[in-house]
C-alpha cells in the first residue's frame, strides 16, 4: 500500500491529537494537563495546515497556545486546588461519567448517521462556500463569521466573558491573616490622619 506524504502526516497528527487529549484528562499533575493540552494544540493546527486551512492553523496556535492555554496554566497555579481530595470521589462518580460519555457518543452518532448524504436534514440553512482560488482563506472566514453566524459568534464572545470573570472571581478569595488593598479607604484618608510630624532633638535620632 503507498503512502503519501500528507496521508501519512495526517496519521501522525491525528494518533498524536488524540494520545494528548487522552494524557489531558488522565495526568495526575495539572500543569502536565495542560502542556498535553498545548501538544494538542499544536497537533490540530498541524491538520489544519495539510487541509489548506492556514488561517485556522496561525489562529490556534497563536491566540490558544499563547494565551487561553497559558491562562489556563496560571489559572491552575493561582487556584491551589486539592486535587487529592477529588480524586478521593472518582469512584463514587465514575458509573455517572460512563453514562454522559456513551450518551455523548450516541448523539455524535446520530449527528453523523443525519448529516449523511442521503439523509441532509432540509431545517438546517445552508450558505454558499466561496471560491478557494478567488477569496483567500481569511476573508472567507470573516465573511461567513461576521454575516452569516454573527449571533453564534456573538454568543460565544459573551460565554469567554463569563468564563473569564469567573476565573478572576475565583482567584480572588479572602484568606485570614492576608492584608488586601482597599482603594475606597486609601482615597478616603485625609492628611491629618496619614502624616505624623515628630520633632527630633539632635543626638536622639536613630
Amino acid at each position: 500500500m503507498e503512502f503519501h506524504l500528507p496521508t501519512l502526516l495526517f496519521y501522525v497528527f491525528a494518533f498524536l491529537t488524540i494520545m494528548s487529549g487522552v494524557m489531558v484528562i488522565s495526568s495526575r499533575n495539572p500543569v502536565h494537563s495542560v502542556l498535553f493540552l498545548i501538544f494538542a494544540f499544536f497537533n490540530a493546527a498541524g491538520l489544519f495546515v495539510l487541509i489548506g486551512a492556514e488561517y485556522l492553523a496561525m489562529t490556534l496556535v497563536i491566540v490558544y497556545v499563547g494565551a487561553v492555554a497559558v491562562l489556563f496554566l496560571f489559572v491552575v497555579m493561582m487556584l491551589d486546588i486539592n486535587f487529592a481530595q477529588w480524586r478521593q470521589g472518582f469512584i463514587a462518580q465514575l458509573p455517572l461519567g460512563v453514562s454522559i460519555a456513551v450518551l455523548l457518543f450516541v448523539e455524535l452518532g446520530a449527528l453523523l448517521s443525519a448529516s449523511s448524504a442521503e439523509n441532509q436534514p432540509k431545517m438546517l440553512p445552508t450558505f454558499p462556500v466561496p471560491d478557494a482560488g478567488v477569496v483567500s482563506n481569511t476573508r472567507a472566514i470573516g465573511q461567513i463569521l461576521y454575516t452569516d453566524y454573527i449571533y453564534a459568534f456573538q454568543l460565544a464572545g459573551i460565554i469567554l466573558l463569563v468564563a473569564m470573570i469567573g476565573a478572576i472571581v475565583l482567584t480572588l478569595r479572602h484568606r485570614p491573616g492576608v492584608r488586601r488593598q482597599r482603594i475606597a479607604r486609601q482615597v478616603a484618608r485625609s492628611r491629618k490622619d496619614s502624616v505624623t510630624l515628630v520633632k527630633v532633638k539632635p543626638g536622639e535620632g536613630g
